[in-house]
């Protein structure tokens, strides 16, 4: 049986904030960065993955992933739903870095980090994309990925059994339409803060004239600037094309609701992030004001608990899962089973490097296996640093193409590990690549 024999953690980061891409009310000058893990196995391929950070931070997330190495050179190579169910657990178990979190935090990132990498290795050994692959087992195996505990006043897994049995009818069907059809996207390049009037305007029309039938704008940094921007974009793009904000938990609760109601003659579909992301009564309380405006959230909140409690409290109607926030593909299992429990549709948060590339399996496999439909659901698309990844993720006519190559998209060429390695890559030592 091969083992995982070493892992390797660099830095990498790009400088994003040099032409505000992915700027906002929070973060002005984001430099979109990767904490970047690799498994090395004996025999076959390496598994990849990351945690994503906007810059300064990022070698404290890497120090957090390589206190992980002892749990996890050694092992046999995962390579089916109980052994990436083990090695979860004992990732997210180790009680001392996990008095760090509890389940949240650089510390829970980082498992997500290990435990993504390990899911592209087990992909990558069954010659699957990681849709495919998670889309593969069977209702029984998929529960078991699953921790229950914190869960089960909100669903069971008999509950969880119960939506992906039902799910097995139609699912051949569904891979095939995934397949030649892929899954639609929303963008937010237009929509960065730190852009002009005639950018913002200029590049809502071109995602228009692209396929894309809904854009996102950034708000949140002057309430005057939010309707001449809102307004400039709605006479780009029409009536029937969807406009979501992002505030990027700039208000407190009530501030939120009054913002809300200048924008609402613009026809919002919904506002991300209107407060704290642990906030859940303050989230509910803007919900319940500013209907029928929906409330979108989740690229921040920490684990699983939350975005239970924000359910069961009625605080969203669009959940933002994060491929890199919390624990890895495990516990994206765990927020899709309770988003459908409650009959939420699921719009993952990918505004970020490489988070497009891996939100697109969850979403298949959300489709595919779990809620069998695509109804008011979108993906995230922002469109720059794909061509970093040796499957990058691919957008054509508003829609996602699905992923065909093995594993979960997560490697990076290595030119460009040699390039942006911080702080001695030659993009950041100013010598030449």
């Amino acid at each position: 049986m091969p083992h995982i024999v070493g892992m390797d953690v660099l830095d990498v980061r790009f400088p994003t904030s040099r032409e505000l891409d992915g700027s906002d009310a929070m973060n002005p000058d984001p430099d979109y960065s990767a904490a970047y893990v690799v498994l090395h196995a004996d025999e076959g391929p390496d598994g990849y993955g990351f945690a994503f950070t906007i810059g300064r931070g990022n070698d404290v997330q890497a120090a957090a992933i390589r206190a992980l190495e002892g749990h996890v050179v050694g092992l046999p190579v995962p390579q089916d739903a109980a052994a990436l169910a083990s090695l979860s657990q004992q990732l997210v178990g180790d009680s001392q870095l996990r008095w760090l979190g509890p389940e949240k935090g650089v510390a829970h990132m980082a498992v997500g980090a290990v435990v993504n990498a390990a899911w592209d290795l087990a992909a990558r050994r069954a010659d699957k994309p990681v849709w495919q692959f998670l889309s593969d087992m069977t209702p029984e195996e998929i529960v078991g990925l699953v921790d229950f505990r914190y869960l089960t006043d909100a669903i069971t897994p008999d509950e969880a059994f119960e939506i992906l049995s039902k799910a097995q009818q139609g699912k051949a069907e569904r891979v095939n339409h995934v397949l030649q059809n892929g899954y639609r996207a929303y963008t937010t390049s237009p929509g960065w803060l730190g852009y002009s009037d005639d950018k913002l305007v200029r590049l809502a029309k071109q995602a228009v004239a692209d396929g894309f039938d809904m854009i996102k704008l950034k708000v949140g940094g002057s309430l005057d600037d939010d309707i001449r921007r809102l307004r400039l974009a709605r006479e780009a793009v029409g009536d029937d094309i969807r406009i979501a904000v992002d505030a990027n938990q700039r208000w407190d609760v009530s501030i939120a609701v009054e913002w809300m109601r200048a924008l609402a003659p613009f026809n919002p579909y919904w506002i991300e992030e209107p407060t704290s992301p642990d906030d859940i009564l303050g989230h509910q309380a803007i919900a319940e004001q500013i209907a029928p405006i929906k409330v979108a959230t989740g690229e921040h909140v920490q684990n699983r608990v939350v975005f239970k409690q924000m359910l069961q409290a009625k605080a969203l109607g669009v959940l933002q899962l994060d491929a890199a926030r919390v624990g890895g593909v495990n516990e994206n299992v765990a927020i899709l089973l309770l988003a459908a429990k409650f009959g939420v549709p699921v719009c993952p948060h990918a505004g970020g490097v490489g988070l497009c590339e891996l939100v697109r399996h969850l979403s298949m496999f959300d489709y595919v296996a779990v809620s069998g439909s695509q109804a008011d659901r979108a993906i995230e698309w922002v469109d720059h640093l794909h061509e970093h990844f040796t499957d990058p993720a691919i957008v054509r006519g508003g829609y996602y193409l699905a992923p065909r190559k093995p594993g979960f998209s997560a490697r990076m060429h290595d030119a460009t590990l040699r390039r942006y390695r911080f702080p001695d890559g030659p993009e950041w030592t100013g010598e030449n690549p």
